[in-house]
């Protein structure tokens, strides 16, 4: 499964050379995770609230299929 940043930022060495460039920033996972857990909560309510851990366990685990469907 690849994790590739989500939104990559370009960062240079040195000014002109792309020989050591590197990708930074949120990760799709992260990215993925983020948007379902706003569906999650949307869709419990104010229950939500209680089950903060288990929420986020539930965001990853959507974030983790997306991304193992986005690699088949």
């Amino acid at each position: 499964m690849k994790n590739l940043p989500a939104f990559p930022v370009l960062l240079m060495e040195s000014p002109g050379t792309s020989a050591l460039a590197e990708f930074g920033g949120m990760t799709l996972r992260d990215y993925f995770a983020a948007k379902a857990l706003q569906a999650v909560i949307a869709h419990n309510g104010e229950e939500s609230a209680e089950n903060i851990d288990i929420n986020a366990e539930r965001a990853y685990q959507y974030a983790d299929a997306m991304l193992a469907v986005r690699d088949r």
